[in-house]
């Protein structure tokens, strides 16, 4: 037999559909109690004060969430079978964890590891291109660290989880760098036109020009493409 079509801003379909009004109650019961049972977890979990989620509470958090989701407001969830779900997801998180805490090679096989993305003023491109961290991403949080240009940067390091440690040189030992400015980064060319010190836009590395150069290439990675370096 088929449905009956559906009407148009039916306000009792849309608010409450075919249940009774008294099942909300019941809703704000289960919400409730599940938020009882998320807080406990999560207090449990003793979540690391890091800026970013670690991978284990990042699963943690996606399966706690989808566990205490449904049980809130579907009426053919059993609260008992979210329990069982946060028990055992909490029972893998603390293992998961132990494991990795006692086996470097397991940690940072999972986790990753810090690795080095600038040094010296220069982008280490080996490096960086083994990490899902773009161009525009470096720059954009050398940029809210109060970075102007890669001169200022004796070593930058991609921390495990995701965030850049940043080791900067005084200000009196400064070198010319790559601008991290995006109006700067529009100017780029290819040719050198007049002579001056310019910044590889690839790498970041700094090339003195004496002469206009029709077609150079970087001597550090090999590419075109440059800015007039910043100091």
């Amino acid at each position: 037999m088929p449905a009956p079509p559906v009407e148009p801003f039916d306000w009792e379909r849309i608010l409450i559909d075919q249940f009774p009004w008294l099942y909300l109650g019941e809703v704000a019961l289960r919400t409730l109690f599940m938020f009882i049972i998320l807080l406990t977890a999560l207090t449990v979990s003793g979540k690391r004060e890091v800026r970013q989620l670690s991978i284990y509470e990042l699963v943690l958090v996606i399966g706690l969430g989808s566990a205490a989701g449904d049980p809130m407001f579907y009426d053919d969830v059993p609260l008992s079978s979210a329990v069982v779900v946060f028990v055992v997801m909490m029972i893998c998180y603390k293992l998961a964890t132990r494991i990795s805490d006692r086996s470097k090679a397991i940690r940072q096989k999972i986790e990753g590891r810090a690795v080095y993305v600038v040094e010296q003023g220069r982008i280490l491109i080996r490096n960086f291109s083994n990490e899902n961290l773009s161009q525009d991403e470096l720059f954009s949080d050398l940029r809210v660290s109060g970075i102007e240009h890669l001169g200022q940067i004796r070593i930058a390091i991609l921390e495990a989880n995701g965030q850049l440690s940043l080791f900067k040189f005084e200000d009196d030992e400064a070198k010319p760098g790559l601008s991290v400015l995006p109006r700067e980064l529009a100017d780029k060319v290819e040719t050198i036109e007049e002579a001056g010190t310019y910044a590889c836009c690839t790498c970041g590395n700094v090339q003195p020009f004496s002469h206009p150069v029709p077609d150079p290439v970087c001597n550090n990675c090999q590419q075109k493409g440059w800015i007039k370096a910043v100091l």
